[in-house]
């Protein structure tokens, strides 16, 4: 069996030690060069090219952002970013993302040979999954989560649907799941929507001070409205509202207007926000009114949740295997026969502007 090449470009000691000791408790996975910066990685890369890169964005002689974007004009390879949870970190994330990272590791300023063991399991799965994407499917993704041990279903943040949601009501949303490589699938569904499209609601499963850099670059490039989620927005046509990074979001109905509550809570899924907290809150309050959409990633948040809003009656959709950068929440939510249709990412854009006439 031919093993994941890892190569670490970190100029902290420490992060590289933690790297290599925990990637290498896998016996898939091979680091093959641990140095402190992107000169240093070029001689290494010259005896072998790695599958992967993990790669530090604040080190000497040579950022990683500059490296990054010099490897994906050369050869095309997964990169995972470790980038601080802080607002000059988000941005950064933001610039590392749009020159094609795959994924982004969010380190805490503090704690952070803890996080790093902690995540460990977390990473080496990202690691693999980058290693078995194309080339021509490398994508910009997100960062990775703070893993929890217990997985929490949704019933930690609210009961599930015990009835059909009423239907008379003129208004229709949409709400939209993704993980990994989820920032460019959203990039391209959303920047392919007119002004005049139905409300919009997403879970992007990014850490907290990311998701305002995400909606703001989305903002530039769309149509639409898009912004970070506050408590208590209206659902509007011809807006997107993105769930802020470590807060839940559910949708809500008061009369015939469509709101969302913006609220703390535990892991859920082993995400925060969690995809699944999204869609059964849609399957409670929009029931048919609404258009469900379950994205690349990794793992099954949303899976459950999408099957609760096809017994109440929703659309539902997946993407296809094909066009995501991971088939993990697609293929278990088609596995829970959750899609009412599976398609191409360039299709949904068409299956969002068709719930203006219904």
């Amino acid at each position: 069996m031919n093993r994941i090449g890892v190569m670490i470009v970190d100029d902290s000691a420490v992060v590289r030690q933690v790297l290599q000791s925990q990637l290498t408790q896998d016996p898939e996975i091979e680091v093959l060069h641990a140095v402190a910066d992107p000169l240093f990685a070029r001689d290494r890369m010259k005896q072998r090219w790695p599958d992967v890169l993990v790669l530090d964005v604040e080190m000497p002689r040579m950022d990683g952002i500059t490296f990054l974007k010099q490897i994906m004009a050369e050869r095309p390879t997964p990169v995972i970013i470790c980038s601080t949870l802080t607002e000059r970190g988000a941005h950064t994330t933001m610039e590392a993302l749009a020159a094609g990272a795959f994924s982004v590791v969010a380190k805490p300023k503090l704690g952070l040979k803890q996080f790093l063991e902690d995540s460990a399991s977390e990473l080496r799965a990202v690691v693999k999954a980058a290693a078995r994407a194309r080339v021509g499917r490398v994508a910009p993704s997100v960062p990775l989560p703070i893993p929890v041990r217990e997985k929490l279903n949704a019933d930690a943040m609210l009961a599930p649907p015990t009835a059909a949601a009423m239907h008379q009501t003129t208004e229709r949303i949409v709400a939209l799941g993704t993980s990994t490589g989820g920032t460019q699938a959203l990039e391209l569904v959303l920047t392919a929507l007119p002004r005049v499209c139905p409300g919009i609601v997403v879970v992007q499963h990014m850490p907290e001070k990311f998701t305002a850099a995400f909606a703001s670059r989305l903002d530039a490039l769309c149509q639409m409205n898009v912004r970070e989620a506050r408590d208590g927005d209206r659902i509007l046509p011809g807006q997107v509202l993105i769930a802020p990074g470590g807060r839940h979001m559910m949708v809500v109905r008061s009369g015939a207007q469509y709101h969302v509550e913006v609220a703390d809570g535990p892991l859920v899924s082993r995400h925060k926000p969690s995809v699944d907290v999204l869609f059964r809150s849609v399957a409670k309050a929009a029931g048919r009114n609404a258009l469900g959409v379950i994205m690349t990633g990794m793992g099954d948040d949303g899976a459950h949740g999408l099957r609760e809003m096809f017994d109440a009656h929703a659309s539902t959709a997946a993407q296809d295997e094909a066009s995501s950068v991971v088939f993990g929440m697609p293929k278990e939510a088609i596995k829970l026969g959750a899609a009412q249709q599976v398609l191409a990412l360039d299709q949904i854009p068409g299956l969002i502007q068709e719930q203006l006439g219904h």
